[in-house]
């Protein structure tokens, strides 16, 4: 027995969370990970919802055959404790330390009604 193990190489234990890229932009979504997978599940942290970009490089999670979508790549340097939201065309929202909040965008709405900028 033990000479009919020689030689080989153990298996290799399945790997759980890979980088990858998106290839389909939706829920659930494409994702190349060394080969293409689709219906990714994506998730986000409670009371949040996203829908990764195509080409952005994500977390992919796997648990048993099911695999889910965890995040993309943070840009951007926050200080610490500082919360980014950031979206498409430079829109952002920074909550900062000492009670701070800095939103940035070319138009801010409230309620439906435009508090500044032009929303087209």
């Amino acid at each position: 027995m033990w000479l009919s193990k020689q030689g080989r190489t153990p298996p290799r234990p399945e790997e759980t969370a890979r980088v990858g890229r998106v290839t389909l932009p939706d829920d659930p979504a494409g994702v190349w990970t060394g080969s293409e997978r689709r219906d990714v599940a994506v998730f986000g942290p409670g009371g949040y919802a996203w829908r990764p970009a195509a080409g952005e490089e994500v977390l992919v999670l796997k648990a048993g055959e099911e695999a889910c979508l965890a995040g993309v790549r943070c840009t951007g340097v926050p200080e610490p404790g500082e919360v980014w939201i950031t979206g498409p065309g430079g829109s952002a929202i920074r909550l900062k330390s000492g009670g701070v909040v800095d939103i940035t965008g070319t138009a801010l709405r409230f309620n439906g009604a435009v508090l500044a900028g032009e929303v087209e």
